[in-house]
């Protein structure tokens, strides 16, 4: 039995995802005429109570289509030194919309109103313009730390005071949903533009949503074309959203508190320093002598159990739909024993 926490994008469909998937009605999307991505598109712009939605084939790319939107070459976007956008996507910033980045250091990945205000330009021709905040809930790197609404309320009501977008990368979104027992419909009407990724936690194969108003998915889509992501009978991938969305989102509780179960074994073990706050299903911790995290990596292959190096210093595991308790239990054992 492997036991991998590398990262929740490791699942596999269920067996109900996969019948979900191969009833699916299909036809041209790139013609509009897939029913089934139709569907997953209306279906996550009404969760949040926005306009419209576009399916692409990954967060990565509706995070750089958002970016593309909303900013000009040589304007500048705000994000957390940690953010995904900037550490994790290949340089599409630079590449892809031709824009500067000003990072701001955050707590656990979560920046305040007061640091974007500061991180503001201004209106001086030897400076980039300041044209869109990022923020990413949760954050990966910040061991899935959630934002609280009123602090996103205020970002978004310092955003309009200096004509600024708002866009949020929801990776995990649906972590926090949970975590946090909060509204989608909120998060709607904070965010110009949200991305919500259907294959970490809610366990697709494949695929990320891009909500907005009708404008910005109308511009969204044409962007899509040029970046190559325009997909023709992918209906068989958006049935699995369709799936996820209506059954999968409840039981995200059960990877938070499995993550809280290692996490307190960790802290009670002899490998683990400091271990990050969890909140959702991320555990970030600090290794301890003799091991590093490569060493406790491969120490820990040795017992079936997959984790991943994320710094130096630093570990990650990550819970998800196919970890099972009795996979929980075998972990924290394994590391009580070490």
């Amino acid at each position: 039995m492997t036991i991998d926490f590398r990262s929740d994008t490791v699942t596999r469909p269920t067996p109900a995802m996969l019948e979900a998937m191969m009833k699916a009605p299909v036809g041209d999307d790139v013609f509009g005429e897939d029913p089934s991505i139709n569907e997953l598109e209306q279906l996550g712009a009404s969760l949040f109570g926005m306009e419209a939605a576009l399916f692409c084939p990954s967060g990565t790319m509706t995070n750089q289509i958002a970016i593309k939107c909303h900013t000009q070459p040589g304007d500048e976007v705000i994000c957390d030194t940690t953010a995904h956008v900037y550490q994790y996507e290949g340089g599409g910033i630079a590449f892809n919309a031709g824009a500067s980045v000003r990072l701001l250091p955050g707590d656990r990945g979560r920046v305040t109103a007061g640091q974007v205000e500061e991180g503001i330009n201004a209106d001086d021709v030897h400076k980039a313009r300041t044209s869109l905040v990022c923020l990413e809930n949760t954050s990966n790197r910040g061991g899935g730390s959630c934002y609280e609404m009123d602090e996103m309320r205020a970002i978004r009501t310092l955003c309009d005071a200096h004509n600024l977008v708002l866009h949020l990368d929801g990776a995990r979104l649906y972590n926090a949903l949970v975590a946090k027992k909060q509204d989608p419909k909120e998060y709607g009407q904070i965010f110009h533009s949200i991305s919500v990724c259907l294959s970490k936690s809610l366990g697709c194969p494949v695929g990320s949503l891009l909500i907005g108003d009708a404008a910005t998915i109308r511009k969204a889509r044409r962007i899509r074309k040029v970046f190559g992501g325009g997909m023709r009978q992918a209906g068989f991938l958006a049935a699995a959203g369709i799936y996820a969305l209506q059954n999968n989102v409840d039981r995200l509780e059960d990877d938070h508190q499995h993550a809280r179960q290692i996490a307190r074994a960790l802290e009670a073990s002899r490998v683990a320093g400091t271990v990050l706050p969890v909140e959702t299903n991320i555990i970030i911790f600090e290794v301890l002598q003799p091991y590093t995290p490569k060493t406790l990596v491969e120490k820990l292959r040795e017992h079936g159990i997959l984790g991943y190096a994320i710094s130096p210093t630093q570990m990650r595991l990550v819970l998800h739909l196919d970890i099972t308790p009795e996979m929980v239990e075998k972990t924290v054992q394994v590391f009580q024993s070490l």
